[in-house]
Formats: structure tokens, sequence, C-alpha cells
């Protein structure tokens, strides 16, 4: 039976040695980018999802329906609870911060682990709905978000922004960032694809 020389099994040994260093760096150099991601994730979705939720505002709005009447005077209330937009958009971005917490931890928990595709596939899937979630979320209060600041002459509709601008400004603002919690998941996601690749 030959053997093979001792030279050739110091070679693989170190070739071997060399493939788990590399392994183990990429791996180090990989998680705290993703636990960053995650993180903005989190931290963007909950500032979202209580900015809205906290945004109400009153006031005494007068209308006037003919020049030859005196102007109606009533009180009116703008709040996230009365558009169904509204509130998928609440619900979607606590959701995604939830999984965002629970994901962060998970990615916390195993980055000593050797890669598992299953894990990551497991993980991408998850982000992957999540971005679905909160893009979808977005463009039905964007949507819902025109209408109230630009009104709608064919339907009737008011400009509503013009009597409730505060609450507009936060609405606003409260998009935008989910808008860029969206786009944390979008990088997981990339990053996720990424990795199954490398492997």
């Amino acid at each position: 039976m030959q053997q093979k020389p001792a030279a050739m099994d110091e070679d693989e040994d170190g070739v071997r040695g060399n493939v788990k260093v590399i392994e183990i760096a990429r791996r180090r150099l990989r998680w705290p980018f993703d636990g960053v991601v995650r993180f903005l994730g989190l931290a963007f979705t909950l500032i979202a999802a209580v900015v809205v939720g906290v945004d109400n505002e009153s006031k005494i709005i007068s209308v006037t329906l003919t020049k030859s009447l005196p102007p109606i005077h009533f009180y009116a209330s703008a709040k996230w609870q009365y558009m169904s937009a509204f509130k998928y958009f609440v619900v979607s971005n606590c959701i995604a911060c939830a999984y965002a917490a629970v994901s962060l931890v998970y990615s916390v928990v195993t980055r000593g682990y050797k890669d598992d595709p299953m894990r990551s596939l497991l993980l991408v899937s998850f982000d992957l709905i999540m971005v679905g979630l909160l893009f979808s979320a977005d463009g039905a209060a964007a949507a819902i978000g025109v209408i109230g600041r630009e009104g709608n002459s064919h339907m009737h509709w008011i400009k509503v922004c013009g009597f409730f601008e505060g609450y507009c400004h936060h609405f606003t603002a409260a998009l935008v960032i989910s808008i860029a919690g969206s786009v944390m998941f979008l990088c997981l996601v990339v990053l996720s694809v990424l990795n199954l690749y490398k492997n």
C-alpha cells in the first residue's frame, strides 16, 4: 500500500488550516455588518411605528359652504386609527420591529457557529417577507398621504393636510423612516443571497 509523503500531509494540513482561518475571518467580518443592519432595521421600524402611533391632532375647523351663509365650525381630530392603510402601516412596522429584535438575538447567539445553508435560507426567507410587508404598507400609507395632502377634485375629497399640518408632517417623517427600515431589510436579503452564493 502506497503511503503519502509526509511533506504532502503537512501541505494539506496547512491548506485546511488556511481555509478554516479564512472562513472564520469571513464570518467575523460579515457578522458585524449583519448585526448593525438588523439593529438599524429594528430602530427605524420602531421609530416609525411610535411616531405614527402617538401622532394625533385636534382642532376646530371652519367650513364655508356658500358666501351667503356664515361658516360652520366643528371639532375634528386626525388619528391613525381612522384609516385602514395607517393601521396596516403601524402593524406592519411593529411586526418587522419584533422580527428584527428576534433575528438580531438569534444572529448574536449563533455568530460563532459554522454557517448552515438551511439557517441562512430561513433567515433570507423571513427577511424577504419583511421587505414585502414593509414596502406594501409604505405604499398604501403613501397613497392615502398623497390624497390627504393634494385632495382629489374628481371625488370631491378635500386637502386634509391643509387643516392638520402637524399631523401630516409627522406622518411624512414616519413614512420616510419606515422606507429606510425597508431598505435595511432589503440589504439583509442581498447579504444573505451573496452568502448562499459563496457557499
